[in-house]
């Protein structure tokens, strides 16, 4: 008789586990990998590229940055079975790419550390997994966000586990619509060249939107004597000086922090409105209803939501104006817009109400605007491209002139045409950047946004591309060149023959 073994039993964690007095040794194993590479293993090789090739088409799909956002394309159009993917990045290397390295300046990110990401519904490649075979469970469950460095070295991993190489130094300088492709006018380590593409995934963050917004009041100062929070700050040289910040959301303070604990004289922080903004408007979006349901949302209550955040404003994070105040040279500034600003001597001198101040240095902690009609890569077309303010119009008290200028999107982050049959290659350009908050009611491209919208734009990318090829699909679903998985000599032997009467005599 065949020897029966007793069940498994379940680790001791498992709340079952005081049911075996008995434990058994566990194999384990010191690679902090092994639990990502069998979930790879297990979820099995992706599928063959099925896209037809087409002649002179480089690439079927190519990602405008290859950061987080672009690095989780990559690998959910691989699973999808959409080859020939390319992903291109600006920056000079990995380090450089994205903003965790570069200009972000907290030091945690500001979602809650538990949100679905780039691990595409495979928990062994969530930011947590990889967290806790480095650190453990405890550590994780210590950390209320995630810090940001720990962020960037987290995708950087993920892209070596996944494989998906990222081409740096290549810029996109201009897109040139032609019949069913595009041709992508790049500098790759600064040499013009021209590639081929037929599908594009905006996944460049801010940079991709329209551009920093530099306030009027600090437009005519000598470029030496502000920065905006996008630049490449050297907060070492703001060591002795006495600092101007403007703007007073998170990457304001951010920006204010690093100079206090650069050794700055002074930082004086200054807000236009009464109080900082301390409600959360957007979060009360996170239910699994609105958030998957938002997208089809009319326009008017879509375009409510964006200007009532507009108006409450965005909240830096607590500890972003702890980090600030714990300085006793740190000083707010409310109801305290600039009225203007000038140079003398090297220092900029700045009215503010009835009150006269000077300063060394200038940081401009106030966002970006979006415009597509700004963006030099869509010179081309992009007066071709639907905005807000071309399909709504608001009542008189909800107008917004920035909100109106964001693009508005189809369900697919795709653009639209403002005048049907004008451009219609515009389809095939997939915005997955803030330019969709108005369009899709989150800060597009950060992590709350993965899980809902990079499977629906996968998914448009592979209806497009299978229904624009179905002749060659119809041929080779319908195809009789299909060798047999067997010959009839298989199962001859066992078929049923009639028996033989036996002779009547």
């Amino acid at each position: 008789m065949k020897k029966k073994h007793p069940p498994h039993p379940p680790h001791p964690s498992h709340p079952l586990h005081f049911l075996f007095p008995k434990t058994i040794q566990m194999t384990t194993t010191t690679n902090p990998d092994f639990s990502a590479l069998e979930a790879l293993r297990l979820i099995g090789p992706a599928p063959e590229n099925w896209v037809s090739d087409r002649p002179g088409i480089d690439h079927n799909v190519t990602i405008v940055g290859g950061s987080g956002s672009g690095s989780t394309f990559a690998f959910a159009l691989r699973r999808a079975g959409i080859g020939r993917v390319t992903v291109i990045d600006a920056a000079e290397d990995e380090s450089f790419a994205g903003v965790w390295l570069t200009r972000a300046r907290m030091k945690k990110l500001r979602t809650p550390k538990n949100l679905p990401g780039p691990e595409l519904g495979i928990p062994e490649l969530s930011f947590q997994a990889w967290y806790e075979a480095r650190h453990g469970a405890e550590a994780y469950a210590a950390i209320d966000r995630i810090p940001r460095v720990a962020w960037a070295e987290y995708l950087s991993w993920y892209r070596q586990i996944l494989g998906i190489s990222v081409r740096y130094r290549t810029k996109l300088v201009r897109i040139e619509p032609a019949a069913g492709f595009f041709r992508l006018h790049l500098e790759i380590n600064g040499v013009p060249q021209v590639e081929t593409t037929r599908k594009i995934i905006f996944a460049n963050g801010v940079a991709g939107t329209g551009g920093p917004y530099i306030p009027p009041v600090l437009a005519d100062l000598p470029r030496t004597l502000y920065a905006h929070t996008a630049d490449a700050i050297d907060f070492a040289a703001l060591r002795g000086k006495t600092v101007a910040v403007l703007g007073a959301a998170a990457s304001a303070f951010d920006a204010a922090g690093v100079a206090l604990e650069s050794g700055a004289k002074a930082v004086h922080l200054f807000a236009r409105r009464s109080a900082i903004a301390s409600v959360p408007v957007l979060r009360v979006r996170g239910y699994p209803g609105a958030y998957y349901n938002y997208p089809q949302l009319p326009d008017a209550a879509r375009w409510f939501q964006a200007w009532r955040f507009r108006q409450v404003g965005s909240t830096p994070p607590p500890d972003a104006v702890e980090r600030a105040i714990a300085f006793s040279n740190f000083h707010l500034h409310l109801s305290a817009p600039w009225k203007s600003a000038q140079a003398k001597g090297g220092r900029i001198v700045a009215q503010v109400n009835d009150d006269v101040f000077e300063f060394d240095f200038a940081i401009a902690g106030t966002g970006y605007f979006v415009d597509p009609t700004k963006r030099p890569e869509l010179a081309d077309f992009s007066q071709h491209i639907a905005l807000w303010g071309d399909r709504y119009d608001p009542p008189a008290d909800q107008r917004d002139d920035d909100l109106g200028t964001h693009p508005y999107l189809g369900s697919a982050h795709e653009y639209l045409e403002k005048v049907p049959g004008a451009a219609p290659y515009l389809k095939d350009i997939h915005v997955f950047n803030p330019a969709g908050f108005v369009s899709f009611g989150l800060p597009i491209g950060d992590v709350p946004s993965i899980r809902r919208d990079v499977p629906a734009i996968v998914s448009r990318i592979s209806h497009d591309l299978f229904f624009t090829d179905w002749e060659q699909h119809e041929a080779r679903i319908t195809s009789d060149n299909i060798a047999p998985d067997f010959e009839e000599s298989l199962y001859a032997a066992a078929v049923w023959k009639q028996p033989a009467k036996a002779a009547v005599s």
